[in-house]
């Protein structure tokens, strides 16, 4: 039994108007409404480097420029490097006249195999952590910007401080010699302490001497007469892709490519928006992949799929096989409803669905390894409406007519379905789950009609 499945085809319809396949949504169990990702806030939990997974803070991640500082990348093909060790034999210092073997150490990429050697970088003596990085010259420049820039933001945000405390009428002349229970010495010293917090005074100026002023080029050296007369030769010149991987120095030729630190990813946890709470939150452990907090919608909303490809023709009924597969470990009351024909702008055919509620079995995982199925007699089936049940899967068949022969055949319906929400209970005093109906909006696109 096989099911036809492609997540562009199903989606269902977001809180914010987007369609977004199952797999990409999220229920939120206090406001009951589908979440995409573009409709929750997503928040920073911590960095970690993908390799060889050492989380770190936010600010020391941002000092190191959000790389790692063990970890390298191939500046040819953009794949981690490794380390290898080599053997060399080095001068006795007891015996000049004699040698003895010392371990080496070097990188070298595993994919399109460049090493360190190939660019006159020379082996080091330790494994990690001895690998110098190319100084910028224009690291000087950029940082006395950084700094000017801050001084002059820092000096605008005590402006608007001032303007900010000069507007408010002030009441302390009026209740100096009311002054019972020292409320206004208070108040004077937080409005001084906000005031000393911001470190541009008043007679201070931003300096703009360290700042070494840009030049106009007006003037370009001419170019060699060798770019006429050689030929060029592309396997000694670096691709747009290498240099911009490396935009502080942007090497020309392959020679002059240098190992590239390691981006650092996130762990990230999404929250909604409107109820704050959290959707997704993974351990912050790098290294485990479990979530503390994961409402992802294919675990609490029935999952539609395509049984089989159909064949499709113009103005006939054609039937076909959905799938429904129940996630919860309760059964479930699913029926489909017809959309509005005035608000529906997705459909291309007309459809004919089951008039009445199907339910659908619970999910046991121990049932999957289970050949002997729940048949229909169980649940007291209609072969017409009914295709096939197995475990906490039902197949349930649709009647679609196509209209237009040269569009692709699209219908869309409600799915209700019934949610029992366990975020309100409390387990402390043995209440029940309450069951929630829920409506999803689903658009299905079944692909192009039958040519002739």
């Amino acid at each position: 039994m096989s099911t036809f499945v492609d997540v562009n085809i199903i989606k269902y319809l977001c809180s914010c108007g987007k369609r977004h396949p199952i797999c990409r949504l999220f229920l939120c169990r206090h406001c009951l409404k589908l979440r995409c990702g573009d409709c929750v806030q997503h928040e920073v939990d911590t960095p970690y480097c993908p390799n060889c997974l050492e989380n770190m803070p936010s600010a020391e991640a941002k000092l190191k420029k959000n790389r790692c500082s063990n970890c390298f990348d191939c500046p040819s093909c953009g794949h981690t490097l490794t380390t290898r060790a080599t053997s060399t034999s080095v001068p006795d210092p007891e015996d000049p006249n004699k040698t003895t073997p010392k371990k080496m150490y070097y990188m070298v990429c595993g994919f399109c195999r460049w090493t360190t050697r190939d660019v006159g970088i020379p082996d080091k003596p330790v494994a990690s952590g001895g690998w110098e990085d190319l100084e910028n010259k224009d690291a000087k420049q950029i940082f006395s910007l950084l700094e000017t820039y801050e001084k002059i933001a820092q000096k605008e945000k005590a402006e608007k401080e001032r303007k900010k405390y000069v507007r408010r009428r002030s009441y302390l002349s009026y209740t100096a010699g009311m002054d019972k229970y020292g409320m206004v010495s208070v108040a004077a010293k937080r409005k001084q302490g906000n005031l000393a917090s911001l470190t541009i005074k008043e007679n201070e100026e931003v300096s703009f001497a360290s700042v070494k002023p840009s030049e106009t080029v007006k003037m370009f050296d001419p170019l060699p007469e060798s770019i006429f007369t050689e030929p060029i030769q592309l396997d000694k010149m670096s691709t747009i892709s290498q240099r911009h991987a490396s935009p502080e120095f942007q090497p020309c030729e392959s020679s002059s490519l240098y190992p590239l630190h390691k981006h650092l990813l996130i762990r990230r946890s999404l929250r909604c928006k409107e109820c704050e709470h959290n959707l997704s939150k993974p351990e912050f452990n790098p290294i485990s992949i479990k979530f503390k907090i994961q409402l992802i919608a294919l675990h609490h909303i029935p999952e539609i799929k395509i049984f089989s490809p159909p064949e499709l023709v113009v103005k006939k009924d054609c039937k076909v096989i959905l799938s429904v597969t129940n996630p919860s470990v309760y059964n479930s009351s699913i029926a489909f409803l017809p959309m509005d024909p005035k608000e529906d702008d997705f459909s291309t055919a007309k459809v004919e669905l089951p008039k009445q509620a199907i339910v659908v079995a619970l999910r046991d995982d121990a049932a999957l390894y289970d050949d002997a199925s729940q048949g229909q007699e169980a649940f007291k089936d209609d072969s017409s409406v009914i295709a096939y049940r197995k475990s906490n899967k039902v197949g349930v068949f649709i009647k679609v007519k196509p209209q237009n022969p040269e569009q692709e055949v699209k219908v869309s319906f409600i799915l209700k379905h019934e949610y029992r929400n366990t975020a309100i209970a409390l387990p402390s005093e043995n209440q029940e789950p309450q069951i929630v109906s829920l409506q999803h909006q689903v658009f299905i696109n079944l692909g192009p009609v039958k040519r002739k």
